[in-house]
């Protein structure tokens, strides 16, 4: 297939900026890696806990399989926001940072909404990771509570 910069479609800047923006979205094999493992000890969680528990209870149990595995983390953690020059603690907490480099928002919710993602997305862009996992343990099945995100 040709390309359309092979046709003359694109010019110079805009061939730039297409590569600047592939190189933005490639994420470290190593992040991957760790978003996988906690999508993984997540779905232990879920089968072994079902649908239906406070955000509080499939925390704890995240955080011990993830322990389990060796994996690092934070809990919640303050975020604080940068305000010009100013850093205030605004209350902002991130459920999980495992290994630096992957944001888990634990949710018990109906249904995961845009809402959610944009919280997410927030968090991603004032803490610098490129990686946020939403996970909602109040599904029937995991699959279809969990969302990865990339900034």
């Amino acid at each position: 297939m040709i390309s359309m910069a092979e046709l003359g479609w694109i010019g110079e800047q805009e061939k730039r900026n297409h590569q600047a923006h592939q190189a933005h979205q490639e994420v470290s094999s190593e992040a991957n890696a760790v978003a996988r493992a906690v999508v993984d000890a997540g779905f232990k969680v879920h089968k072994a806990l079902g649908p239906g528990l406070l955000e509080s209870v499939y925390e704890h149990c995240l955080v011990y399989e993830l322990e389990t595995r060796g994996l690092s983390l934070q809990r919640q953690s303050a975020l604080p926001v940068r305000y010009g020059d100013v850093v205030l603690d605004a209350g902002y907490r991130l459920d999980l940072i495992v290994e630096g480099a992957v944001i888990v928002e634990i949710k018990t919710v109906d249904i995961l909404t845009r809402l959610h993602e944009a919280q997410l997305l927030t968090y991603l862009r004032m803490s610098g990771c490129r990686i946020g996992l939403l996970m909602n343990f109040n599904v029937a099945l995991f699959k279809q509570g969990v969302r990865r995100l990339v900034l």
